[in-house]
Parts: C-alpha cells; structure tokens; sequence
C-alpha cells in the first residue's frame, strides 16, 4: 500500500511488518507493550468516538501529554477522520495553554495526566467556548476519561473509511505551536505531504533501519523533531520504547538495549558529564588510562586519515575504556541522531572514536523538520558541520548568508498570521534565519541571524560560534555570550559541579578569575574584536523550570539578559 496520508503509516506496518511490541511505556511495575494490531483497534475505536463527539474534518484536537502509546493513539484517531492534531508541552504553563487553545479554536483536548489535567481546566476556566478535556490517566473515570470517548468501530466503520478517503495529502495535519525564545507561539500548520515528504527524504537518504530493531523516545512527541522520527521508525517497522523518567533513561536505556535514539546536544553533553565524573573517582593507573583515552579520542577525525600508531593506540584505547561507555548505552547503538541546536565539535570527535556514532541533524519545525543530516559514510561526518541537505530538499544562500530552504516539507503557513507568514515564506522558499555555508558539500551552521549583534565599535559579533567553542572549557556547563552595544563581548557563565568543587574554598571574585584564565586558550582562537574580556558567574542553571530554557533546551536569550541585568552592568560600569 502507498503511504500518503500520516495514519497509513500505522496500517502500512499493519501490512508489512506487524509486531508483537510495536510501542511500550514504562510503567512503575515494568513495560506494557502495544502490539501494531492493537493500536489499530484502538485507533479505530477512538476515531468512532471522536465522530460520536463531532469532529469534524479540519477540527483541532490537542494532546497534551508526556510520550505515551496514548499519544500515538490519540495522533492517529485524529488524522484518520480529517482532524488536525495540535500538540502541546506537557510542561506549559496554563497561560501557555489558554493562548493556543483559544488561539487554534481546539474542540477537545487529550491530558496525559491528573496533574495536566488541572493544568488545562485551569487554562479553559474563562474561555467563552472551552473544549472537552479528558486525560489518559488510569486514575480517573467516567467522562474525563479519555476510554468514555471509545465505542465500537463497526458502529462507525462507513464513516470513518470515507473520512479516510476524503482526507488528501494535501491537507492541513497537524498546528505545532514553536516554543519561541521570545513572545508568543506561532502556530505552524503542516500538512500530511509536508511531514511524509521528510520521512521519505529519510528513507532515501539515510541507511535503513531493520525491521524489529528498537528506538527508545524520550525528547517530546509534541516536538517535530521526535514526531516525524516516530513515523519514520514506525514505516520501518521499529520496536519504539517511551521513557519519562529521565532520571533513569540510563537504566531503560541499558534494559531495552536500543539500536537508536534520537536526542539534543545538552543530553550529551550530561551523558560526556558523567563519564568524565566516573573517571575523575578512578585511580591510579586506572585513571591514568581512562583520561590518555579520553585524549586519544579528542584528537580523532571520523574517516580521517589516521597513523598506524594513533589506529593501535585507539584499538588498545577500544578495548580498556571505550568498550565500556558502550555497554553504559545498552551495547546495541547504531546511530544517534542530535539535533535542536548545535553539538560540540570535541564531543562529536570523542563519541565517534569510542564507536558511538553520533549523526548530527539541522531543521526546523517550519521544514517538517529536516533539512539535513550527517552520514555514516566516508567524507560525510566532519565535526562541525550538520552533514549534506536531504534527498528533496533544495538549499541556497542569501546576500548575507541567510540559510534558504525549497522543497515539499515546507510548511504551508502560520495559522492565522499571514504577516508573519509573509516574513519567512518568499514563492517557495523558507527563510531559516539562521547563517550558514556550504563546504565540501556539508553544510555549516555559522549562527542565528537575529542573534549576530554588533558592538560599539561597528564589529559584528556571532554569539553561537563563541559559545560552542568556549563549552570545551573544563568548567563551563551553560554560557551566554553578550555585547549588543556594548565596548567589547563579555559572557555569563554557569559554572559545572567540577569547577565549583576544585574552587570551593574560595570566593566569588576568585572563581571568576580562574574562569577567566580556563578560557584564555579559547580566547587565543578568535579575532581580537571576538574575544570574551569579562565574565560573571551566575549561580543557577538555566533549565525550562525556571523558564530561561525552551522546551527543546535552546537559550530564551532576552529572558536571562533580563534577569540578569545587573550583573551584566557591572561588567561594563568597571
């Protein structure tokens, strides 16, 4: 069967590859598996209540819900009827909620638990038409259940099927309201062509997974880097594993022995974190070799040319350490795939060497998302860079190195905001805003566009570039790089649990100088006008909880410069 609309995917694997495990939750005594023919039932049973409801083809229908079987469920019981599915955070505020419900018209909402479900009630509690809520939660019964929405498909099977025919390609699939780093969400509207085209680009494109081979999802389904991963996974026949706690994602990761997963840079860099801190509590020569390992595989290039000592050195290196970083991966990994922002050179050198082969991604929800991708071939893996543009997906550059986007996976708008619309959308190409060049083939991703900013001396500044280069300084955890204006770039720091230990004795002032020496040798780097001549220490992490990181872990930029605002006078008041 062809594959043109989302929910063929899931009767595709119905065809092709049925499994016995096709999704798992992890639940607190063990997993619960969902076999592809159940999730059909189930599919088509919720679809014959969300009829019964009234849903209407086009109606908007939410699901806010950490990553559940539930929520595929759910995703498919809408789109097979012609509904338009708008995820939503499970970690959004009730402000949050009530702009886009009310915003998108939502006639119903999907919680994934009790405490959501508050969340939502609480958001609605004023809106002149609010929708019906219900929750997955097993704890709740009666109409807020979202099992009080199944009937009995056969009741409805005439109509679902030609709900299913009149739903085209074409059509409008899915509302994903950005998380934004500054003012209010607009709502992008993809449509079943625009999500299918960059699986297909994928299928093309990358090396394929086999059928029966495992993933493990923990990044957000409501995030369209992990949706049209899911669909992709589930074309193929993949065993897919959701994970909430991430607390423990190293033990499921390590129980489900996954072939793939996808994740962001910060998640690796925790993950980079915990080995060295699991080498910082060896001795003796055991640390000795744990650390000349970690060294051999800074300097390692993927596909690169290699002496016949450095490939003896790495073998030897292979055995004693890196064997084991593997196994704390569950031993099966593939591939990983890191996208949402940039990852850090060093670290992509380091995971390659030890065999975990980290493929880095560049997208954006506005392109479904994929744009390109890093290769598992020779030549296409070069620590910096986000591999080469998809199959299907055209890229050229404009007069000041903006990243222009062309292909079936652009979006077909924001919903109602045609001016905004009109910004980024010029005939068929997407504006990315962010800069970048093609080298060899491989694009690279030099900054975002409305970050670049200029200093009081006329000198262009891109904050990216410096900060990704500055992460590889042994103490920073999060760095923000600022001088709009100002004499010269200064930044603020977080500080990680290493540097505050080895200067625990001293104080404020003083951790700041030694800061300031760890990151001269990157300093030494950049051009004159580049260099980072003050800093500030800034004693919190900046995490989603405190509202300073978006849901996908990018800095909301504005937000800490507010917060922050008199540290940053100090630096320049001197």
């Amino acid at each position: 069967m062809e594959i043109n609309r989302l929910f063929d995917v899931l009767f595709y694997q119905l065809e092709q590859s049925p499994l016995e495990r096709a999704l798992s939750d992890r639940k607190p005594n063990g997993w619960v598996h969902y076999s592809t023919a159940d999730l059909v039932k189930s599919v088509n049973s919720l679809s014959a209540g969300l009829l019964n409801y009234g849903i209407q083809k086009q109606d908007r229908v939410a699901i806010a819900s950490y990553n559940c079987s539930e929520w595929v469920i759910a995703d498919n019981a809408i789109s097979q009827i012609g509904g338009v599915n708008v995820p939503l955070y499970p970690n959004a505020s009730a402000d949050d909620y009530r702009y886009i419900l009310d915003h998108s018209e939502t006639k119903l909402v999907f919680c994934g638990d009790r405490e959501i479900l508050a969340r939502v009630e609480e958001a609605i509690a004023d809106m002149t038409y609010p929708p019906r809520v219900v929750t997955f939660s097993e704890e709740v019964s009666g109409d807020k259940s979202w099992k009080s929405l199944m009937l009995d498909y056969d009741d409805y099977e005439s109509v679902i099927v030609k709900r299913r025919a009149q739903t085209l390609p074409m059509e409008m699939a899915t509302i994903i309201y950005t998380s934004g780093t500054t003012g209010r969400p607009k709502g992008v509207m993809l449509s079943h062509r625009n999500i299918l085209a960059n699986c297909d680009s994928l299928t093309r494109s990358y090396i394929l997974p086999q059928a029966g081979e495992r993933l493990v999802s923990f990044l957000p389904l409501c995030h369209i880097f992990e949706r049209t991963s899911t669909y992709h996974y589930m074309r193929h026949g993949i065993e897919i594993y959701f994970v909430n706690d991430l607390d423990n994602l190293g033990d499921y990761i390590r129980e489900v022995k996954p072939q793939y997963f996808n994740t962001v840079p910060r998640m690796l860099e925790k993950v980079y974190e915990k080995l060295i801190a699991a080498g910082n509590a060896l001795t003796g020569i055991k640390k000795k070799l744990f650390f000349w390992a970690v060294g051999l595989a800074e300097k390692h290039e993927p596909y690169g040319k290699q002496s016949l000592s450095y490939s003896i050195q790495l073998k030897l290196a292979d055995k004693l350490i890196y064997s084991k970083w593997r196994i704390a991966l569950g031993g099966n990994i593939k591939y990983i795939i890191s996208g949402a922002a940039a990852l850090q050179p060093r670290l992509v050198r380091i995971f390659w060497a030890a065999k975990i082969y980290v493929m880095e991604a560049y997208g954006l929800t506005e392109a479904s998302p994929g744009i390109s991708l890093s290769y598992p071939e020779k030549g296409l893996v070069v620590p910096g860079c986000v591999g080469r543009v998809i199959d299907g997906v055209e890229v050229k550059f404009d007069e000041d190195g903006e990243i222009l986007v062309r292909g079936e996976n652009v979006m077909m708008g924001y919903y109602k905001n045609p001016e905004e619309t009109a910004k980024v959308l010029h005939g068929e190409w997407l504006r990315t805003g962010d800069v970048g060049e093609l080298t060899n083939g491989l694009l690279r991703i030099t900054d975002r566009k409305k970050e670049i900013f200029k200093t009081s001396g006329g000198k262009y500044i891109a904050p990216q570039k410096i900060e990704n280069l500055m992460k590889a300084a042994s103490g920073i955890e999060q760095i923000l790089v600022l001088g709009e204006g100002r004499k010269f770039p200064s930044a603020l720091i977080v500080p990680n649990e290493a540097f505050l230990k080895t200067h625990a004795d001293i104080d404020l002032q003083s951790q700041e100088e030694a800061m300031q020496r760890d990151i001269e040798v990157f300093n030494d780097r950049l051009a004159q006008y580049e260099k980072i001549k003050k800093i500030r220490i800034v004693q919190e992490n900046w995490d989603v909880e405190n509202g300073l990181l978006t849901p996908t872990m990018k800095m909301k930029r504005k937000k800490i410069l507010s917060r922050y605002n008199e540290l940053i006078e100090s630096m320049y008041d001197e």
